[in-house]
C-alpha cells in the first residue's frame, strides 16, 4: 500500500513538472521556446538593449574658433584713423568749422553666426572632397567617367594634396552622385527629370564603403519639385554616411526646360529639404545631415535671409560656376560672399575650367585664399 502511494505521489509530481513546463514556460530558467510571444520578447529585449550611437560632444569654442579661421578676414588695421578735417567752405559760407565724417570700415559679414550643430557634426572641424557625377555618363563627371579604381585614385590624390595644404583641417572623401538627372526629354510623366534606379545608388554606396566615403545624392528636379523627389530617397538618407545636393539650375519653375535657361529655388524650397532632413535625423538617432545648394547666378537662389540653419543639417552654398580663376573667384565673391546662410562651397571643372589657353586648375593653396575659406570642395 505504501509502495502504491508513493508511485502515485512521483507520477503526481512528474504531471506537475510537465504542466508547469509547457503552460508556464517563463517561470523556468534557460528554457528554449519558439511561440510568437516569445520570439517578440525576445525582440523587444534587443531593442532594449541596443545602444544609441553616441557622437563627440560638440566643443562651442572651438567650432567659433574655427569659423573664424574660415571667414578669413583680413587682419584689422593698426595704425590709427585719420584726425577729423575742418569743412573747407570758407568764410561766409556758413559751414566753416563743421567736421567731415570719417569713412568707417564696412563690417565684416563673415563668420554667419547661426544655430549651433548637434554633436558630431562634420562641419567647420573638417573639410570635405568630392567626386561628382553619375555612373551611366563618361561626360556629366569624374565619377562615371573613368574605371572605378582610376577614380579611387584620382580622388585619393586630390585628398592628399588638400590634406598638404592644409593640415589642420581633416579631409573627408566623398561621392557626389546625381539621383535624379534632368533631361531634354519630357519623359513619361512629362517632368523633364530621370530618376535613378536603386541599383545604381547601391553601387554608389558600395564602391564609398571601399575608401570610407560619405555619399551625396543630388536632385536636378526639372518640372517636377524638391518637395516631390526628396522624400522618394528617404530609405538611403536613413544611413549616416548620405547627405543631399539639390541643384537650383534645373528647377525649372518658368515652364521652359532644362538646358535652356537657368532654373531656380526659393529660401521656401530649400528650408522644406532642410526640415525634412531633420526630420529624419531626429527619427534615427543621426548626426546632422548636410545640405548642398549649388549656385552660380543671383536668381537662382531668392530670399536667402529666410533659409534657416538647424541644428541637424549643415547648409553649404556651393558656388558650382566654371571658367578661368579669375571668373571663378568673381562669381564667388557676386554670389557667395555677400549672401552668407552657413558654409560655403567651390566646384572645380577639369575640363571646362581649362578651355581657356594658358589657364590652369585652380590648386588647393589658390582656394585657401578665398573668404570665407570653403568647406565643401567638388570635382567634375
Amino acid at each position: 500500500m505504501k509502495q502504491n502511494t508513493a508511485l502515485w505521489l512521483f507520477a503526481g509530481f512528474v504531471f506537475l513538472l510537465t504542466v508547469v513546463f509547457f503552460l508556464f514556460p517563463k517561470f523556468l530558467n534557460n528554457v528554449s521556446y519558439t511561440t510568437e510571444e516569445a520570439l517578440r520578447a525576445d525582440a523587444e529585449e534587443a531593442k532594449n538593449e541596443s545602444v544609441m550611437p553616441t557622437f563627440p560632444p560638440l566643443d562651442k569654442v572651438a567650432y567659433d574658433l574655427k569659423l573664424t579661421e574660415l571667414a578669413n578676414n583680413p587682419p584689422p588695421k593698426t595704425t590709427p584713423p585719420p584726425a577729423p578735417l575742418l569743412d573747407q567752405g570758407g568764410e561766409g559760407s556758413g559751414n566753416s568749422g563743421n567736421l567731415k565724417p570719417i569713412p568707417q570700415p564696412k563690417p565684416n559679414i563673415w563668420p554667419i553666426k547661426t544655430v549651433y550643430p548637434n554633436d558630431g557634426a562634420i562641419l567647420p572641424f573638417n573639410r570635405i572632397i568630392a567626386y561628382y557625377g553619375n555612373l551611366y555618363s563618361t561626360k556629366m563627371g569624374v565619377l562615371g567617367q573613368y574605371s572605378e579604381a582610376e577614380m579611387l585614385s584620382r580622388l585619393g590624390t586630390e585628398v592628399k594634396k588638400w590634406e598638404a595644404a592644409d593640415p589642420n583641417t581633416p579631409v573627408i572623401s566623398a561621392l557626389h552622385y546625381i539621383a535624379v538627372v534632368a533631361q531634354g526629354s519630357a519623359g513619361g510623366d512629362g517632368k523633364y527629370r530621370a530618376r535613378m534606379p536603386a541599383s545604381e545608388i547601391d553601387k554608389v554606396l558600395a564602391i564609398a564603403e571601399k575608401i570610407n566615403a560619405i555619399v551625396f545624392l543630388d536632385i536636378q528636379v526639372g518640372f517636377s519639385t524638391i518637395q516631390a523627389e526628396l522624400p522618394l530617397l528617404s530609405k538611403y538618407l536613413k544611413l549616416p554616411n548620405v547627405h543631399v545636393g539639390m541643384d537650383p539650375e534645373f528647377s525649372m519653375k518658368h515652364g521652359i526646360r532644362p538646358g535652356k535657361i537657368v532654373g531656380t529655388y526659393d529660401a521656401e524650397d530649400i528650408n522644406f529639404a532642410a526640415q525634412y532632413l531633420s526630420t529624419i535625423v531626429k527619427e534615427n538617432n543621426l548626426s546632422p545631415k548636410i545640405l548642398v545648394v549649388h549656385r552660380y547666378t543671383q536668381n537662382m537662389v531668392t530670399n536667402y535671409r529666410e533659409i534657416t540653419p538647424l541644428p541637424e543639417v549643415q547648409i553649404v552654398m556651393h558656388m558650382d560656376g566654371w571658367g578661368t580663376m579669375a571668373k571663378k573667384i568673381g562669381t564667388y565673391k557676386n554670389f557667395i560672399y555677400p549672401e552668407p546662410v552657413q558654409f560655403t562651397g567651390f566646384k572645380l571643372f577639369y575640363k571646362n575650367d581649362v578651355w581657356e589657353e594658358g589657364t590652369t586648375l585652380m590648386t588647393p593653396a589658390d582656394i585657401l585664399k578665398l573668404r570665407p575659406i570653403p568647406s565643401y570642395i567638388q570635382y567634375q
